[in-house]
């Protein structure tokens, strides 16, 4: 029952050509570290489903996705996210783009086991005319016609979390959980890195435990990676480093691009990025965004 594995061990259990999805939404709590640590491996060929931040943008610039089925690639207060816009306008990787709502139906269809969920969304738009593998269906029923949004199944799920306990219990404690229970449900395999783990007593506080929204065992392994989702945010542990995002966006322009920028911050594993961004206290230290 004990789930935890060191990082490099942890992401040791993806192959080439997996197809991986990215818990969070784009600068918010995103599984930064466990990104960084594919960056440093010899994993190729990857599909990437997410809505989007600097964990796709990162991936296409190492050449290591072959395709991104996504909603949205965006920093947010930088609307587009540098790399993965060089990609897609280079046409370095595959897409699939389609809205929010069908990612998520997509992912719902996968985590129950159905090869489709009909809906609305997308009648009459260019998703279905720029995504043939979408089908049209007639309705059993009447006349009508809907959109038969397909499973998007995960080999490996990707989430930061607040708290884990050995077993696999996770806790999202900020006020929005994102998709993530989605993204685990569709999946094989979730790896899950966290601020921190806890004894399973924590979870015996009522307010605690209704801040977990899946299974233990839907949880395959846990990961402890205080500050793991620098440089995007983990409310309410700490916000987004909107100077560093300002960096590795201004690299995308610069001379030596992506390769400059891991030559200056990834390091060999995750103590030294966080020594080369300025320490967990520092990460710690940066201010919730207010909207």
């Amino acid at each position: 029952m004990d789930k935890r594995l060191s990082a490099a061990d942890a992401v040791a259990q993806i192959s080439d050509g997996m197809t991986i999805g990215m818990g969070g939404w784009g600068p918010r709590r995103k599984p930064m570290a466990l990104v960084r640590e594919i960056l440093r491996s010899d994993l190729k060929d990857l599909t990437i489903v997410a809505y989007g931040g600097a964990d796709v943008g990162m991936l296409c610039a190492s050449g290591k996705v072959k395709k991104v089925i996504f909603a949205f690639v965006s920093l947010d207060f930088i609307p587009l996210e540098p790399y993965f816009r060089q990609a897609r306008q280079n046409g370095a990787v595959e897409v699939m783009e389609i809205d929010e709502g069908m990612l998520l139906l997509g992912l719902r269809a996968a985590a129950w086991g159905m090869p489709y969920i009909p809906t609305e969304v997308g009648l009459g738009t260019d998703v279905i005319t720029h995504n043939p593998e979408i089908k049209v269906i007639d309705s059993p029923y009447d006349d009508k016609e809907w959109v038969a949004m397909p499973a998007i199944k995960l080999d490996v799920a990707l989430i930061h979390a607040d708290r884990a306990d050995a077993r696999g219990v996770c806790q999202i404690e900020g006020p929005d959980h994102y998709l993530d229970d989605w993204f685990v449900r569709a999946a094989d395999t979730t790896i899950v890195s966290c601020e921190e783990i806890v004894d399973t007593d924590y979870f015996h506080d009522p307010i605690r435990a209704r801040q977990v929204f899946w299974e233990r065992s839907e949880t395959t392994t846990v990961v402890e990676i205080p500050g793991g989702a620098h440089p995007s945010s983990c409310n309410p542990q700490y916000g987004f480093d909107v100077p560093h995002f300002k960096t590795y966006v201004a690299s995308a322009k610069e001379e030596g691009g992506f390769a400059a920028y891991c030559e200056k911050f990834l390091g060999k594993d995750e103590a030294e990025y966080q020594e080369r961004v300025g320490g967990l206290d520092a990460i710690r230290n940066i201010a919730l965004p207010i909207y």
